[in-house]
């Protein structure tokens, strides 16, 4: 069969890879990919919002499958225009991908429905969420409503902090309409987990643990990013810890959801904070986590096509007893531009790739790389703010932390970034 992969980055690029191995599987297309998928793809130059282009593609070379990737075009409704033209597309219709690109929807389904979460308010103006701020306690976390590439919470710890942070989304306008409304919420203390799964709004199967590090440096400091490593399985979400996971919020979202006629088939990623009273819900994604995915699928041994197959076609229960994986750990660190989250420079020549992937255990999936071809040469050079995600795998987590910075170790590129205590929580 043939999948065409939409998206760009070193999520979609693992999912390529993971792809590749199906036996189902003949022949993959990547739109618009990146220097990295073109080894398991072929990269299609067409943008992964340019719904009507990427139909008018997946119609003339009758494609089996699509696979989404990123948010953005789930929320523009990608699903249900394949859909309309019965094209097998993996990823919930748009009016189910609101539980990421409304924070707003997300936690009034959450409230309605009683499902764990922080204390909140939401606001449509910056008076009114300023004045709200002068009156509770601190800290607190101040979110825009729509999609802001995993940049728009800010945890607040002061009244002046949040109300900077008001400003900054709702009259600088820096996630433009995503900054219309904004969620006001208690702070919640404890670990954070990710907890991923495929349902087909009757059966959830769960993916393998996994906790992602979010601040730019060492030791969680600095600015927030879309994700600076992963690693899997997390030690925290313990069976048990999982099970109430899946009883007190996976659940009870996906009734809610159908209780509102939505129906979800997907991926469901749960944000969740481990506190004192429970697991509760930070945030909601519709499709699986960057780079929590670099991390879980070289650890998953079933065919993850057939997967994505019995979950559009409602067959999800044959997969009652779970999946097969690997039992060894898997650690992603993920190397960036200089400068990244903020201002950065492409371009820059990347080497030691090929020395990377030469070592035992060690994947490098590409995010924001570019290739370019002279005078009959290839290179790889840098094309976007998270550039690689070098990836390892061992028998304890140690080891895998010990292979994957081997792979970091081997690469160079000017400004390249990473954080060094990736895992290390974990031990």
């Amino acid at each position: 069969m043939k999948v065409l992969v939409v998206g760009s980055g070193g999520r979609e690029h693992a999912l390529a890879w993971k792809i590749a191995q199906s036996k189902v599987v003949d022949k993959i297309f990547a739109a618009p990919g990146n220097g990295g998928i073109s080894k398991q793809a072929e990269c299609i130059n067409i943008s992964a919002t340019d719904i009507p282009g990427l139909l008018d593609f997946a119609r003339k070379e009758n494609i089996d499958l699509t696979v989404v990737g990123p948010e953005l075009p789930l929320a523009c409704g990608i699903v249900d225009e394949f859909s309309k033209h019965k094209l097998r597309i993996f990823g919930p219709a748009q009016k189910a991908a609101q539980l990421e690109s409304s924070k707003v929807f997300a936690k009034e389904l959450l409230s309605k429905y009683r499902v764990p979460t922080a204390n909140f308010r939401v606001f449509d103006n910056p008076q009114g969420a300023n004045r709200y701020i002068q009156q509770r306690p601190m800290p607190c976390v101040v979110k825009a409503d729509g999609l802001a590439a995993g940049k728009g919470v800010m945890i607040c710890q002061t009244s002046e902090e949040a109300e900077k942070a008001i400003n900054t989304i709702m009259k600088e306008r820096i996630f433009a309409e995503a900054g219309e409304r904004v969620i006001i919420e208690d702070c919640l203390e404890g670990q954070e987990a990710s907890v991923i799964v495929f349902t087909d709004s009757q059966d959830v199967i769960p993916l393998a643990s996994s906790q992602d590090h979010k601040r730019i440096d060492d030791f969680d400091q600095g600015a927030n990013t879309g994700g600076m490593g992963a690693y899997s399985p997390a030690p925290v979400v313990t069976d048990d810890l999982n099970e109430e996971i899946l009883r007190t919020i996976v659940y009870p979202t996906i009734k809610g959801l159908a209780a509102e006629g939505l129906i979800y088939k997907g991926i469901l990623y749960v944000g969740i904070m481990i506190t004192s009273d429970g697991p509760k819900v930070l945030e909601f994604n519709v499709r699986l986590g960057d780079p929590e995915t670099q991390a879980i699928l070289p650890r998953l041994n079933s065919d993850l096509v057939e997967l994505m197959l019995a979950t559009i076609e409602g067959r999800l229960s044959q997969y009652k007893s779970g999946l097969n994986w690997d039992t060894r750990s898997c650690v992603c660190v993920v190397c960036t531009s200089g400068g990244y989250p903020d201002r950065y420079e492409r371009g820059k020549s990347i080497s030691g790739l090929e020395e990377a992937e030469k070592l035992s255990d060690v994947i490098v999936f590409h995010a924001g790389t570019k290739l370019l071809i002279a005078n009959g040469k290839s290179h790889i050079v840098t094309n976007g703010g998270r550039v690689l995600g070098v990836t390892g795998l061992g028998s304890t987590i140690k080891q895998a932390i010990r292979q994957t910075y081997q792979g970091v170790k081997a690469i160079n590129f000017e400004g390249m970034h990473y954080r060094k205590d990736i895992g290390r929580r974990a031990l």
